[in-house]
């Protein structure tokens, strides 16, 4: 991965899952693109990675709004010279999302499909003819594992983020661009920590993961570069659980 000076595209960069994203693929000698509706924290973001010696750049972008990613895409690809990798890891997400689906009112739906649905389909839009002039690209939507009970309102669009995965893939496949799912259990994002209750993290630990240990961001970076790698190169339209053991399937 540390040959080819690819560049990947971040949604939702600047803390979080996002931010260790961008670290891990910076390591790994990409250039990444530290895309965030707050730009002036990812603005510091960029600045810490590029103290490290690696090569990243921050770009504001609302992944709601199909002018604000193209702007973003296009300023970031003529900095770069291309786009190789796009990671869908903004959305909304948190408590305030894990209500009853009829609890929620129309606008609060309209809300977070925006983001976490439509803007899936805003970046891999703008993303696609830049990848395609590369020869081909991958894309990794971020899931979760509560998009296989999908039992409230956050559920349901990550059970749609599992969906457009499929679609996108055979969509996608006659320019060779991969796409990928990532589904997590709780991970110790700050703002999961600060948010989540105690005893949810502990129900998950002790009764539901067969791995009794709470999850790291660290833990999706091995699937994270393997998806982005040519070791996965016949794999395509597949989401990946990365909880712990759950859920298990068949």
């Amino acid at each position: 991965m540390d040959q080819d000076k690819r560049v990947a595209f971040i949604t939702g960069a600047a803390r979080g899952i996002g931010r260790t994203f961008a670290q891990a693929l910076g390591e790994a000698g990409m250039g990444t693109v530290i895309a965030d509706i707050d730009f002036e924290t990812a603005e510091a973001t960029a600045a810490e990675l590029n103290a490290q010696g690696l090569n990243a750049r921050a770009v504001k972008c609302n992944v709601a709004d199909e002018a604000s990613v193209d702007s973003a895409v296009k300023e970031m690809r003529s900095a770069f010279g291309r786009i190789d990798i796009l990671i869908n890891n903004a959305a909304l997400h948190l408590m305030e999302w894990s209500c009853p689906v009829t609890e929620a009112s129309s606008e609060r739906w309209r809300q977070i499909l925006d983001v976490n649905v439509i803007g899936i389909v805003n970046c891999a839009r703008a993303c696609r003819p830049y990848m395609k002039e590369a020869g081909g690209g991958v894309i990794v939507n971020q899931a979760s594992v509560s998009g296989f009970t999908a039992v409230d309102v956050y559920g349901i669009t990550k059970l749609a983020a599992r969906g457009l995965t499929v679609a996108l893939a055979k969509e996608l496949a006659v320019d060779n661009i991969r796409v990928y799912g990532i589904a997590p259990g709780p991970m110790d994002s700050e703002a999961a920590l600060a948010d989540l209750p105690p005893e949810l993290i502990t129900r998950f630990v002790e009764d539901l993961q067969v791995i009794k240990r709470p999850g790291r961001m660290q833990d999706l970076v091995g699937t994270l570069k393997f998806f982005c790698s040519d070791g996965a190169a016949f794999i395509t339209g597949e989401t990946l659980i990365v909880g712990g053991g759950y859920p298990l399937r068949i």
